[in-house]
């Protein structure tokens, strides 16, 4: 764990490290330290973009000098073409990107709080009002359809001894489709959403749906249990097609797993 008080100032440090340097233009804390710092907390860790004048991001995604100039990396590992993954020294992980400032109006920065910029610069970032909610859909019907033919197709493919596809099918596929229709038809508690994960902060904002994790995530040697208990879950919220359902529950017994 590391202390919240800490997180803080190394953000605050590794602005003023940029601000040494002309190219670079604004930082700005994302997540829990952005503009959600009510969920900052031990576990969080940094996640930032940097904006640089036009031309200038490539020198500092290919050189981390502003980085080890605060604290020296232990860890660091390019994961895209504009950031990087890092772990400092003192077990400070972080997550950043890096961008010209004419692609700041283009790149998902909801929720961006600044932390240092360039004192003639004037940035015009989103605010959490502004913020573009989460993609949810409109309807119980795509998306639950898609997690039955999730369920069947993942028991086919245990029955043919691919465990690992058919865990993927049906306990990551079909229960991401369901969490997708919360909304609807579950109540939701007030919590932050992740504009980019739906399955973030679940077990806060529908806990009542959340009881059922469990049982719908029995793991690699139970994937028929989990089929099990996830259409009977369906069932209870949406009218799954007939023959489907039979299938279902005749190909999951087949391969060991009980209906009650």
């Amino acid at each position: 764990m590391i202390d919240k008080g800490l997180l803080l100032e190394r953000l605050d440090a590794i602005g003023q490290s940029l601000s040494n340097y002309d190219q670079a233009l604004l930082l700005l804390g994302l997540g829990s330290v952005g503009a959600e710092l009510n969920r900052l907390d031990s576990y969080s860790d940094l996640d930032f973009f940097v904006i640089t004048k036009s031309g200038n991001a490539s020198r500092f995604i290919d050189h981390l000098d502003w980085l080890n100039n605060v604290y020296p990396l232990s860890y660091q590992f390019q994961n895209a073409d504009v950031g990087w993954k890092i772990m400092f020294e003192d077990g400070i992980y972080g997550e950043f990107a890096i961008f010209d400032e004419d692609e700041l109006k283009h790149i998902p920065c909801y929720g961006g709080r600044i932390i240092w910029h360039k004192p003639d610069y004037e940035p015009q970032i989103p605010t959490l009002d502004q913020q573009n909610p989460i993609k949810r859909p409109d309807s119980l019907d795509f998306p639950l359809n898609e997690a039955i033919t999730n369920i069947y197709v993942g028991l086919c493919r245990y029955a043919r001894g691919e465990k690992m596809s058919a865990k993927t099918f049906i306990e990551s596929y079909a229960v991401g489709q369901i969490i997708s229709t919360l909304h609807l038809h579950s109540q939701e508690l007030p919590c932050d959403l992740d504009p980019y994960s739906n399955d973030r902060r679940v077990e806060a904002r529908f806990p009542d749906f959340a009881v059922h994790l469990n049982e719908m995530l029995q793991g690699y040697d139970r994937v028929p249990q989990s089929a099990i208990r996830i259409l009977t879950y369906l069932e209870t919220i949406y009218p799954v097609n007939r023959k489907l359902s039979q299938e279902i529950r005749s190909l999951a017994l087949q391969l060991g797993a009980t209906l009650s």
